[in-house]
């Protein structure tokens, strides 16, 4: 399936590097030419040196013969305008990034107009995230995500204590015939392996058939777990913060958003209502203090350096702010973050890299999936005579840390998979992904040569 892919920024290479994953041919074009010659020296891609918004660069690619577009230039409407050209030369299916807040009412309108299949906005898709936990708490609906006659419950470890301090092979004493699919702890998302044991402050995924989950779900519910949430502090006034500070408004949040640039502040003050907008460097403890930081319910950081936000999430926490959620885009801080205890840390980069191959993979692939705060992926897909992993025990493929096999649907029987399981034409299989793995979930998911 051929992709093109305009735009070699850090989006374009992480959806890139994904789809090598699977069963993709991949066209980069950028104006930038050192930045090709870098990227194709990690990746086994065509790169093109040229401005793809000159349509003799598309026709002579063949952009008819294309199945995906994805434009995610710098630029909002050069990547409305070039996803535009190659729809009308023939290309299948486009997706553009459009970023800015005045774009966000009019997506529909675009769409339609330009005959864009998808928009995807980074800022507007960890807000969703943020949202979730923030104002609903549950990430997932109800506490409990049902597929046919699988489900998935998330509930803290302290409301079945005599879990705490189990191993993960000792858990089916007190969950038969179930799976703890995943842990979230200390902000962080893991996958669960034999040698893992269950702390408290854990929050628990878990999978079963749905049945027991209900049942379960009557011994582990918190009651009244929707939020009160009533004060919230934002630290960063660009897109992520202006998306966040206007749902949390609207929701009956009191927002404070601090933002270091004037001109900036002049722009939110006029664009949002009843959000009070301070101008002030977020790094000013003594600043965050005179505006009441200890009061509050929620404390995010949205600047755009990593640093900043990952030093101001741990002060929030040492203030003793209940929820500290912090935004953070490079991988090389996930050993850190697991050590800081901030609540959670959301990577715009995965967040939006897994919704592009989701829309890509269409229905074919993927019945229904759902992220779990923002860090990794649940979803079910069929079993096709095509993939690699019919009919392999699941210990010989060799799945990454990442990557768990948690729940496999067969006729009417539900499986909870070991390693000698294989899975059969048709099987309904629910799979378990950090999105910082989605590269090798690509090549579980991918057909035989």
């Amino acid at each position: 399936m051929n992709v093109a892919i305009v735009g070699a920024g850090k989006l374009g290479f992480k959806v890139a590097e994904a789809l090598l994953g699977g069963d993709y041919a991949i066209t980069i074009i950028d104006k930038n030419e050192d930045v090709l010659h870098k990227l194709s020296q990690h990746l086994d891609v065509m790169t093109i040196n040229a401005d793809a918004k000159d349509i003799s660069v598309l026709k002579n690619i063949n952009i008819n013969t294309f199945h995906y577009l994805l434009a995610v230039t710098d630029n909002d409407e050069t990547n409305i305008v070039i996803s535009a050209f190659a729809k009308k030369l023939g290309c299948r299916h486009v997706i553009a990034r459009v970023r800015e807040p005045e774009y966000m009412n009019q997506f529909d309108f675009i769409k339609e107009t330009m005959h864009i299949d998808s928009i995807i906005n980074p800022d507007l898709a960890i807000t969703v995230e943020i949202y979730k936990y923030l104002a609903e708490k549950y990430t997932l609906s109800n506490g409990i995500f049902t597929s046919g006659k699988i489900s998935l419950i998330e509930f803290p470890s302290k409301r079945f204590p005599k879990l705490v301090g189990c191993s993960i092979p000792e858990i089916k004493d007190y969950l038969p015939n179930m799976l703890i699919a995943a842990i979230s702890r200390n902000g962080k998302v893991i996958i669960p392996h034999g040698g893992d044991h269950i702390q408290n402050g854990d929050f628990l995924y878990v999978v079963g058939e749905k049945d027991q989950i209900i049942n379960l779900n009557k011994k582990v519910h918190e009651r009244g777990r929707y939020t009160n949430l009533q004060k919230v502090m934002i630290i960063g006034g660009g897109k992520t913060g202006f998306y966040l500070a206007e749902k949390l408004s609207e929701f009956g949040a009191a927002v404070k958003l601090v933002e270091k640039s004037k001109a900036r502040c002049h722009y939110l003050s006029t664009h949002l209502n009843n959000v009070m907008v301070l101008h002030s460097d977020g790094t000013d403890i003594s600043l965050l203090e005179e505006e009441n930081m200890n009061e509050m319910d929620a404390f995010v950081t949205a600047t755009g350096y990593d640093e900043e936000n990952l030093l101001l999430a741990l002060t929030a926490k040492q203030h003793g702010i209940a929820d500290v959620i912090s935004k953070v885009s490079h991988e090389s801080y996930k050993g850190l973050i697991e050590r800081m205890g901030v609540d959670v840390v959301l990577n715009p980069l995965d967040i939006t890299a897994s919704n592009i191959l989701r829309f890509i993979q269409g229905s074919k692939k993927i019945i229904s999936s759902l992220l779990i705060q923002g860090q990794a992926e649940i979803m079910e897909i069929i079993a096709h005579s095509h993939m690699t992993m019919i009919g392999v025990p699941l210990a010989e493929l060799e799945l990454p840390d990442g990557v768990l096999i948690a729940a496999i649907h067969r006729g009417q029987d539900v499986i909870i998979p070991s390693g000698k399981t294989k899975i059969e034409l048709h099987d309904k299989v629910i799979i378990l992904s950090l999105l910082s793995e989605i590269g090798d979930l690509e090549k579980l998911l991918k057909n035989k040569n």
